[in-house]
Parts: C-alpha cells; structure tokens; sequence
C-alpha cells in the first residue's frame, strides 16, 4: 500500500512548478510505484495559456476546482473547463490549456505514466520513457 500527503510532497522533488510559471504539479504517484500510470495534482494559474502535444502519452484529467478552457488546435474547437469536468486527450491532441480568472486545480491521470523528471518540449510534449 501506497499512502502520500499532498503537501507533504509538494515539499518534496514531486514538487513540479513550469518554467513559465503557468502551472505547478505535485506528482503523487510516478513510474517508479510500478502501477502503470502516474497521478499528479496540477494548479493551472489564472489567466495563463499553455501549448501542450502529449505525442507519447495519454492523459485524462479531472478538474475538481476553478475553471480554465482547452482548445483543440486540430479543429479550434474550445471547451470550458469547470469543477466536475473530466476530460481525455485519447488521441494525443494537440492543445492549449488556459486557466481562467481563478485559474483551476485538476487530477491528472498519465498513460505510460511519467517518471517525475519531464518537462515539456518545444512542441509541448514530454519525450518518450525511454528518451
């Protein structure tokens, strides 16, 4: 059994925050657990907007405070994200995932799961595991 304290890792190397500083990440749960999926807990800041491709991984997140939007960049189709909202990047699209006036707290589900040392890319992807 697995057991971790959401502030007590963000004391810890789990503790993520973007280069930009549009969002930080707490990485609960990471490849090295051996469950096959990582889960992290992200803050995306008000009023930011980040290019995100994950070409290698899937990922669902679900958010559960504030609000923010994602676009698709495929079909510019633009959905609002609220409290109660899940949604799957299942076909690795491409977006930009914006924080709204409060910005917006989510639970992130990744598939393969992430080993805690990414960051993203140029294109707004993370590199494969074995990278």
């Amino acid at each position: 059994m697995i057991v971790r304290n959401l502030e007590e890792c963000r004391k810890t190397d789990r503790f993520v925050e973007a280069e930009n500083g549009n969002w930080d990440s707490t990485r609960l749960m990471l490849a090295e657990d051996n469950c096959g999926f990582s889960f992290n807990i992200t803050r995306i800041r008000p009023g930011t907007e980040t290019h995100i491709h994950y070409t290698n991984h899937i990922e669902a997140v679900f958010c559960y405070e504030g609000e923010g939007e994602v676009e698709t960049i495929a079909d510019g189709k633009k959905h609002t994200i609220k409290a109660g909202d899940m949604y799957l990047l299942d076909q690795h699209d491409e977006h930009w995932l914006r924080g709204k006036e409060k910005g917006m707290t989510v639970a992130c589900v990744f598939n393969p799961p992430l080993t805690g040392r990414e960051v993203h890319r140029e294109d707004g992807s993370y590199a494969p595991a074995d990278d």
